[in-house]
């Protein structure tokens, strides 16, 4: 990574515009789909957390922006609030099913309709970046910008990478700081009407409900035959006062000890790899691969190693640590679901400032019928209420994007309290505000404010950071050195996307 004075790192991009269509992986139109994209040689989590909160999203160290006025399939990007998360009862479903595997071995039959996964963006094709020198980035002179940019903003600093140990078994991994195995913390109760829907009353026993009706009638009873004493108000009930299960309790549930199956949860670092992801790499790849065969119908030769390693295992994002961040620290990681000692499942996931970002996620075809979608997104849930206690600003959950406009992606909604992103002003708005608009038109501007613009826009492209002969420097420095200059429209239009913070702070490389 690209370092200054102070420790302070770069992030690195190449841009490539977004003038052609390319198939679509939800209706499949051939040349439907339509998004920004850059090639990121690194880049430091709060860029990414930038910039994913305003429409980005990564695969593999491709980052894309859907067009959404023009794409086929709008993909608005969602989060879920993970503290006040409540799970429905579809969810509480998927959670006893999982407990009822567990514990006596029974596999529900047929494979389950359940949650699609959103697509390994291979079809948007990363293009080939530029070859630039790592030894050209680590030297980079940085007297251009100190001179002619003194307002530049601080970049995010580079403490220490995680370091693990050797592989560990089953039973030592649970004590290991890099392995998250089945984490059997509570979370605080959320207060009663804080679930999915604040404003419903708490749901109450049908039975507490014809107990209190009984006391009432029998009280206004007495109080008719002459009992001159004023009626005191009920004292409340045991329902009453008795607040929503939280959800980690109901995963805890799924997970008894004395059972016919064992199983477990590792968190893994994939970038850079660690000596337990280097370990159980075949394995994991070996799942993807069947699961990409199974439910994507892909022929044998296509989930190969290589697409494996460049859409899930690699990741532009540095490990970092900060004083006030989660101990595991933020970058790139793999949650692998180990059953009775092999995996089943992966979730891949990035750790960010102020969310859990999920990426992608995979599991054996043998194990469909579980709803293992579902289960591993309240894990996820769990797993950023962990962190949060570790990392306060750390409070939300990232599904990726929601997309309307396919009926079998629109699960994701089913995860609340949850926002979309207004594509026009990067406000967040709560998901019901949105879902009546998205009902009538497939592209939608959230925001009700008709005033309202986009906050972060770059007003002077020169102040625009770029890389440029292993030199750091403004756009208006690069273009005075490259005088004639025609890229100004192309540089423009990135900045607009990025924003002003981001273009301020992340090196656009011009070859």
């Amino acid at each position: 990574m690209l370092k200054m004075a102070g420790n302070k790192s770069y992030t690195i991009v190449e841009y490539f515009g977004g003038d052609c269509g390319y198939r679509c992986g939800y209706c499949k139109n051939d040349e439907g789909n339509f998004s920004h994209g850059m090639w990121s040689h690194t880049m430091t989590v709060q860029d990414y957390q930038d910039l994913i909160d305003r429409g980005w999203r990564r695969s593999g160290k491709y980052v894309y922006k859907p067009k959404l006025d023009k794409t086929c399939c709008p993909q608005y990007t969602i989060r879920c609030h993970a503290l006040k998360f409540q799970p429905s009862k579809s969810h509480k479903k998927v959670l006893k099913k999982i407990s009822k595997f567990i514990s006596k071995g029974e596999l529900p039959k047929g494979q389950d309709d359940g949650e699609p996964m959103d697509s390994v963006c291979d079809e948007a094709g990363p293009r080939e970046p530029s070859t630039v020198c790592h030894s050209e980035l680590k030297c980079a002179a940085i007297a251009d910008i100190q001179k002619e940019l003194p307002e530049c903003p601080a970049i995010t600093e580079v403490q220490k990478e995680v370091v693990d140990g050797a592989p560990v078994d089953s039973e030592k991994s649970r004590k290991d700081p890099e392995s998250v195995a089945d984490e059997r913390t509570t979370a605080a109760a959320p207060k009663p009407g804080m679930g999915a829907d604040p404003g419903r009353p708490q749901c109450r026993k049908a039975k507490d409900l014809r107990k209190e009706r009984r006391l009432q009638k029998e009280q206004i009873r007495q109080h008719a035959d002459g009992d001159s004493s004023i009626v005191s108000p009920m004292p409340p009930t045991a329902a009453q006062t008795k607040q929503p299960k939280p959800l980690e309790d109901f995963i805890n549930e799924s997970l008894p000890d004395n059972s016919s199956h064992c199983l477990e949860v590792r968190l893994v670092r994939c970038n850079p790899p660690s000596p337990q992801f280097k370990a159980s790499f075949d394995a994991s790849y070996q799942v993807y691969k069947l699961y990409q065969m199974a439910i994507h119908k892909d022929p044998p030769d296509k989930p190969s190693e290589s697409q494996f390693r460049r859409f899930l295992c690699d990741s532009p994002l540095e490990a970092e640590h900060s004083p006030d961040g989660p101990e595991v620290g933020y970058g790139s990681f793999h949650q692998q679901y180990w059953l009775d000692g092999r995996i089943v499942a992966v979730g891949v996931i990035d750790i960010l400032p102020t969310c859990v970002s999920s990426v992608y996620f995979y599991y054996h075809p043998d194990f469909a019928s579980l709803s293992l979608g579902s289960y591993s997104a309240l894990r996820e849930i769990a797993f950023t209420r962990q962190l949060q206690k570790q990392s306060p600003k750390l409070s939300y959950y990232y599904l990726g994007f929601y997309i309307h406009s396919c009926p079998k992606m629109r699960y994701k909604g089913q995860y609340r309290p949850s926002d979309l992103l207004c594509p026009e002003t990067y406000a967040w708005v709560q998901i019901e505000q949105c879902l009546l608009q998205l009902e009538n038109s497939r592209y939608a501007r959230f925001n009700q404010d008709p005033d309202a613009g986009d906050p972060r826009v770059l007003k002077d492209v020169g102040r625009a950071l770029v890389l440029y002969r292993r030199a750091v420097m403004p756009y208006a420095a690069y273009s005075r050195k490259r005088k004639g200059s025609s890229d100004e429209t192309e540089v423009q239009q990135y900045a607009d996307l990025v924003g002003q913070d981001s273009a301020e702070r992340i090196l656009l490389y011009r070859a």
